[in-house]
């Protein structure tokens, strides 16, 4: 029961959200070169004559190639994840767990901006 004096929080106040968004946006940048990084690599590779005798003969370009796709995977993945954050944010529905519909820790949300679960409803998930 609340006393007169307290109220619930739904939301994080535009300023807690301008403060998540200043670090969103620098993960954003940082993630975006990963990603170009990578993407460079893999073009770099189907380029490459060098590459692709060298991967004819021990396979190891291959799996280099693999190793490459999927940390590039990944890293759009997570992109895409910072810039929903960034849609949420705008929304004013930012830091609001999608399972419980309660506020989820400013912790929880410093180490992982794009989450969308608080700790409770994530170790709840089966």
């Amino acid at each position: 029961m609340l006393e007169n004096n307290e109220t619930i929080t739904t939301r994080y106040s535009d300023e807690e959200l301008e403060e998540f968004k200043v670090l969103i946006e620098k993960k954003l940048d940082r993630a975006k070169r990963e990603l170009e990084f990578y993407k460079n690599q893999l073009s770099e590779m189907a380029d490459s004559a060098d590459a692709k005798v060298r991967g004819l003969d021990d396979g190891t370009g291959a799996a280099e190639n693999d190793r490459i796709s999927i940390l590039a995977s990944r890293q759009q993945k997570y992109v895409s994840h910072l810039e929903n954050a960034l849609i949420r944010i705008e929304n004013k529905a930012y830091g609001i767990c999608r399972e419980s519909g309660k506020l989820i820790s400013k912790e929880r949300l410093m180490a992982v901006p794009h989450t969308t679960l608080s700790m409770e409803a994530k170790t709840t998930r089966k």
